[in-house]
């Protein structure tokens, strides 16, 4: 019987809310708070580009079983359209591709919002994560291709104009649902103002259901490296992570007592009891002491586990 392999890192757990800085990808940001914390387990939830700021939510451990419910929360950005270039990847990384002299004022930037306004028809950009026949968008157009993408149905909640700078920028903040690229909502205004436009300052301050005063520096975590101490340094690292919970704030919780919490990490029902127990939900979470036990579904009065937590 072959061994099973032990797993590397620490079995921590938890949300981080990384306030991304610019030049710092994704991933790179995802690899180096693994390190940091010596994680077995660390994922991500809603990708935000290099040239972009803000809001990462980082999941550990546990945590990383919870990111689809984060990844259909709402996203807020703030974000910089400079008018007069069309660029390759719809932000400043990319090469010139269209130009133009005109400038579009300030009642027709206005006027635009409502089209772009609830549920619209969008293009993804060219350099994307979309995948076309097995391969990402981006590996495509860096080879030089140009790909036909289909268009997909997102949710904008919330378009608002904050202010123009200069007759060449327009500054604007956008409330959206899952899948949403702020990019293409850029290269959109450009081309339907008769002007081109390109992302030329980004940031996501808002990932739901976590808020903005939850944002963690980067620069407040690698200056715990100096920290020789192990137990010390990663009790002060693990001191900026919330609950597994957190992520699960938009779904009906019931609170447990431990015994109950203790039949659930088993696998078995509780019956749900009192007044203003729910019935019937397809989807909850449990939790005792704070701490998440089970999600899972409410069914004739029970509390049926799908998925438990040490």
């Amino acid at each position: 019987m072959a061994r099973q392999r032990k797993p590397k890192g620490r079995p921590v757990s938890g949300w981080l809310i990384l306030d991304k800085p610019i030049d710092f990808g994704s991933t790179e940001a995802v690899s180096k708070i693994k390190w940091l914390f010596k994680a077995q387990k660390v994922g991500h939830a809603g990708t935000l580009d290099p040239l972009a700021s803000g809001m990462l939510p980082i999941a550990l451990g546990d945590a990383t079983k919870t990111v689809p419910y984060v990844m259909d929360g709402r996203k807020i950005y703030e974000f910089t359209v400079s008018w007069g270039e069309e660029r390759t990847t719809d932000d400043l990384e990319g090469d010139v591709a269209e130009t133009s002299d005109r400038r579009p004022a300030v009642e027709d930037i206005e006027a635009l919002l409502p089209r772009y306004t609830g549920v619209i028809e969008q293009v993804p950009p060219q350099f994307s994560a979309i995948k076309i026949d097995g391969n990402r968008a981006y590996d495509l157009a860096r080879e030089g291709e140009t790909v036909d993408i289909p268009t997909r149905e997102v949710e904008i909640h919330r378009l608002t104009l904050l202010g123009c700078p200069d007759e060449h920028s327009a500054e604007f903040e956008v409330e959206c649902g899952k899948g949403t690229y702020v990019r293409a909502l850029a290269r959109d205004f450009g081309r339907e103002l008769g002007c081109y436009g390109h992302i030329s300052a980004l940031r996501r301050p808002l990932v739901a259901p976590f808020s903005e005063d939850m944002l963690v520096p980067l620069s407040e975590l690698t200056a715990l490296e100096e920290i020789e101490d192990d137990a010390e340094r990663f009790a002060a690292l693990e001191a900026f992570l919330l609950d597994t919970s957190e992520g699960l704030t938009s779904l009906p919780h019931v609170p447990v007592t431990d015994e109950q919490a203790r039949r659930l990490r088993l696998g078995n029902p509780i019956i749900l009891r009192g007044q203003h127990a729910p019935i019937e939900e397809p989807e909850a979470y449990a939790s005792a002491g704070g701490r998440l036990v089970a999600i899972g579904e409410i069914a004739e009065g029970q509390f049926k586990p799908r998925r438990v937590f040490g």
